[in-house]
């Protein structure tokens, strides 16, 4: 049904993690397959992912063009992008599955989902980017790769795929969809707060929006890319 395509490198720390929390969805036949599309890793990824069972795939360093990779080699009819240091929480899978029915028998057009965001940080600046995230996602129809992707592969083809771009490339795809093909889902992603904890939530904060607005002002990717570092 659903395969599961992850772009990794160095994603030792928590790609156990995020692993593990697709295991129940792979003993009830939801997910098919999980592939890790790994940029060339030099700690304990491959290692990580070949004991858990997934298909392993070397691509060229890049998000996009690894999650692209991935694509290309999944076997399933739903395709669930998700990132190496983001865990879905318990129910994600019965929820997406009602969304896949849903598409599948008719009762609503193709469209893709996202899942609602959330850190895994204590206090008052975590809750505050989520809420921000929200309302980001409420106003624009604009979710990040950090919130899952899931569509299906019909739907994914019909866009182009992901583009071989150095950053944004979860911008770039999800900006090709309307609003009415993104489906916002009550289970949380819940991503490593690691970033922000390191660069402060305010400095990683600003930054992120100024590289947005860099974005739509048409800076070319690999700019943006070493400003991201």
């Amino acid at each position: 049904m659903i395969s599961v395509v992850i772009p990794t490198f160095n994603a030792a720390p928590t790609l156990v993690h995020t692993l593990a929390a697709l295991v129940p969805a792979v003993v009830e036949g939801i997910v098919q397959e999980a592939i890790v599309a790994d940029g060339g890793s030099t700690d304990g990824t491959l290692v990580i992912a070949d004991a858990a069972g997934t298909h392993l795939v070397q691509a060229p360093r890049g998000r996009g063009t690894q999650l692209d990779v991935g694509a290309g080699l999944a076997k399933g009819d739903w395709l669930l992008f998700l990132h190496a240091d983001t865990v879905l929480e318990p129910g994600w899978a019965e929820e997406a599955q009602s969304f896949i029915d849903r598409v599948e028998a008719g009762r609503r057009r193709q469209a893709a989902a996202y899942f609602r965001f959330c850190l895994d940080d204590d206090g008052f600046m975590p809750r505050l980017v989520e809420g921000l995230v929200g309302l980001r996602c409420f106003l624009l129809a604009l979710p990040y790769g950090d919130q899952g992707l899931l569509i299906s592969r019909k739907l994914y083809d019909e866009l182009g795929g992901f583009r071989a771009v150095p950053l944004m490339e979860d911008v770039d795809l999800v900006r090709r969809l309307k609003r009415r093909q993104l489906v916002a889902l009550k289970s949380r992603a819940v991503t490593s707060a690691k970033r922000y904890q390191a660069e402060g939530y305010f400095s990683r904060g600003v930054r992120n929006l100024g590289l947005m607005l860099l974005y739509y002002l048409r800076v070319p990717p690999r700019v943006l890319a070493r400003l991201y570092g």
